[in-house]
C-alpha cells in the first residue's frame, strides 16, 4: 500500500465481506451486476471519482478474494491500494482495516477514515464530501436521514404472535447509513477498548465509539434516500432503476477568465446550430476563444440523419482546424400526437433525427475525439423518465439517447473520451414557441442558460452522466422527478435546424 506524502490523506475503507445470505448462497450481493457493473464496482467508483479521497482499501471474504482482486484490476481503479481478507463480523473487518493502515502510517499521521458498506453503490459525492469536511472539526461522524416511518417496539407473546409494546417518537429517530467517518486515532482507540469487552458485539463503528468513548461527540451528516443498502432482490431492482434515472447536478459556472483559459484554442463542432441552444453554445464558446464549426440543415445543408453529411462535416473540421475537441448535437425533431394517427414517414423521420442521428454522430466523431481525449455531448428531455401520451416517438428516442450516453461512456473510457447528456427543464426556444406558443418567461429556462451549462459540462471531468438543468436546485423542488405535463398538439417542428 503506497503512502502519499501528505499527512492529511483520507482513506475510504469499503467493507465487502458479506457472503450473500439474503440473496442466495451462490454469489454475494456486492458481486451481482446492476446497471451493467457489479455493485462493488459502482461503490468503488464513487470513491474513485471523489476529489476528497486519496486511497481506497477493500475488505472482502476470503472465499471471494480472487474475484474482488480481478474486479479491481479490470476496472483500473487507481486509488485502490489493496484488497484484504476481512473478519466475519463488522468489528473484525474494521480491526483488520485498522491493522493494515497502521502498518503504513507515517510518523505523526492521523488520517481521516471513511468506512462504507460495499452494497451502498448510490452514495453521492455530496455525502462523501460532507463527511470529509466534518472531520476537520469532529473526531467521529455518522450519516443519517430522518425516519419517515413510525418505529414500533414489539414482543412475541405466548406463541400468539407479535404485539406492540411501545411506539417511539418519530421526530427523534433517524435511519443510519454509511459512510461512517473517523479520525484514525479515535477509531483505533475505541476498537482497542472494545476488543477487551468480551461478549459485546457492536452493530457498527459509531456504536463502538459511542459505547467506549462516550466523551467523543458523533456528528451527524445528512444522508440521501437514494443511499440505500442493496441486500434483498427487490433492492436490486430499485437500485437498477435509480441508476437508470440518476442525474448529476450541473457544474458551477466559471469566471470569464477561467472560461477563456479553458476554451482558448479548443475546436467545437455543433450540429443543430442555427438557433436555440445550439446557436447560443456557438456564440458562448466563440466569445471565449474557441474555434467553432456550426452545422445545420438550414445554414449548411447538413442533415444529421444522413451519415455522409455528418462524416463530411467532421472531416471538414479536422482538415481546417487540425483537431476536434468537442462534438455537440442539439438537433431534434419534436412530433406530438397519437401514435396510431401518425404517418409512417413521420415516424421514420423523427426516429432518424432523434435517435439514429446521435448514433451516426458518435460513430463519425469517435476517432477525432480519441485523438484529443475530448467529449461528445448529447441532449435528452424530461419525458425520457416516463413516456407520455402524445410523446411516444419523441420520449422513447430520448430514453434511447440516455442509454447511448451511458453505454458509450463505458465503451470509450479506455480512449479517454467522455460522453454526457444534458436534460434541460422546459426551455424558451423557437421550437417550443412554434409548438406551445408563448408562455410566461419566468416558468422557462433561457436557451442562454442551457448553453452556458452545456459548456460547463464540456469543460468538466464528467462522463456517462445525465445532467439536469433546472431553474431551481433539485433539492429545493418538492419532487424533481415529476415532470409537468404539457399540452398534446399535433405540429411537428425541427429543433435547432
Amino acid at each position: 500500500m503506497r503512502v502519499p506524502s501528505s499527512l492529511q490523506r483520507t482513506v475510504a475503507v469499503v467493507l465487502a465481506a458479506g457472503t450473500g445470505r439474503r440473496v442466495g448462497p451462490a454469489i454475494p450481493e456486492q458481486f451481482i451486476k446492476i446497471a451493467g457493473r457489479p455493485i462493488l464496482e459502482h461503490t468503488l467508483r464513487a470513491f474513485e471519482d471523489s476529489p476528497d479521497i486519496d486511497d481506497v482499501l477493500v475488505l472482502t471474504h476470503r472465499d471471494f478474494l480472487p474475484r474482488a482482486e480481478e474486479l479491481v484490476d479490470g476496472a483500473a481503479l487507481r486509488k485502490v491500494r489493496g484488497v484484504h481478507v476481512g473478519g466475519v463480523t463488522r468489528s473484525e473487518a474494521t480491526r483488520e482495516a485498522l491493522e493494515v493502515l497502521e502498518g503504513h502510517l507515517a510518523e505523526g499521521e492521523d488520517p481521516k477514515i471513511l468506512l462504507h458498506d460495499a452494497v451502498r453503490p448510490l452514495v453521492s459525492q455530496r455525502v462523501i464530501s460532507d463527511c470529509v469536511r466534518a472531520l476537520d472539526t469532529y473526531q467521529a461522524v455518522n450519516v443519517a436521514i430522518p425516519s419517515s416511518d413510525t418505529v414500533i417496539v414489539t414482543r412475541e407473546h405466548g406463541g400468539e404472535g407479535e404485539f406492540v409494546t411501545d411506539i417511539l417518537p418519530r421526530d427523534r429517530l433517524s435511519r443510519g447509513q454509511t459512510p461512517q467517518a473517523f479520525r484514525f486515532s479515535t477509531l483505533r482507540a475505541a476498537h482497542r477498548l472494545a476488543a477487551a469487552d468480551q461478549g459485546v458485539e457492536a452493530v457498527d463503528d459509531c456504536a463502538v465509539v459511542l459505547r467506549h468513548l462516550p466523551a467523543v461527540p458523533i456528528h451527524v451528516v445528512r444522508g440521501d434516500e437514494h443511499n440505500m443498502k442493496v441486500t434483498h432482490p427487490v433492492d436490486m431492482f430499485i437500485a437498477d432503476k435509480l441508476f437508470q434515472l440518476s442525474c448529476e447536478i450541473a457544474p458551477a459556472h466559471r469566471s470569464e477568465s477561467a472560461y477563456r483559459r479553458s476554451l482558448d484554442g479548443k475546436v467545437v463542432v455543433v450540429f443543430g446550430a442555427s438557433y436555440g441552444i445550439g446557436a447560443h453554445i456557438c456564440e458562448f464558446a466563440e466569445k471565449h476563444g474557441a474555434r467553432v464549426f456550426a452545422y445545420s440543415r438550414s445554414e449548411t445543408g447538413t442533415h444529421v440523419e444522413h451519415p455522409e453529411d455528418v462524416a463530411a462535416a467532421l472531416t471538414e473540421t479536422r482538415h481546417k482546424a487540425g483537431r476536434v475537441d468537442y462534438v455537440v448535437n442539439t438537433a431534434a425533431l419534436l412530433g406530438l400526437g397519437k401514435l396510431a394517427d401518425t404517418e409512417v414517414a413521420k415516424i421514420a423521420q423523427a426516429t432518424a433525427v432523434n435517435y439514429l442521428a446521435p448514433l451516426h454522430i458518435a460513430r463519425a466523431a469517435h476517432p477525432y475525439l480519441a485523438e484529443t481525449r475530448g467529449q461528445l455531448l448529447l441532449y435528452t428531455s424530461s419525458s425520457y423518465t416516463r413516456g407520455r401520451a402524445g410523446y411516444s416517438v419523441y420520449s422513447s428516442a430520448k430514453e434511447a439517447t440516455v442509454n447511448l450516453t451511458q453505454a458509450l461512456a463505458d465503451e470509450w473510457a479506455v480512449d479517454g473520451v467522455r460522453v454526457n447528456c444534458i436534460n434541460p427543464e422546459r426551455t424558451s426556444t423557437p421550437m417550443r414557441w412554434k409548438v406551445f406558443g408563448r408562455e410566461p418567461e419566468d416558468t422557462l429556462l433561457t436557451a442562454e442558460e442551457v448553453a452556458q451549462t452545456s459548456v460547463d459540462v464540456l469543460l468538466s471531468g464528467l462522463t456517462g452522466q445525465v445532467i439536469d438543468v433546472r431553474r431551481q436546485e433539485p433539492a429545493a423542488l418538492p419532487n424533481p422527478r415529476v415532470a409537468t405535463p404539457e399540452p398534446c398538439v399535433p405540429p411537428v417542428h425541427r429543433a435547432a435546424e
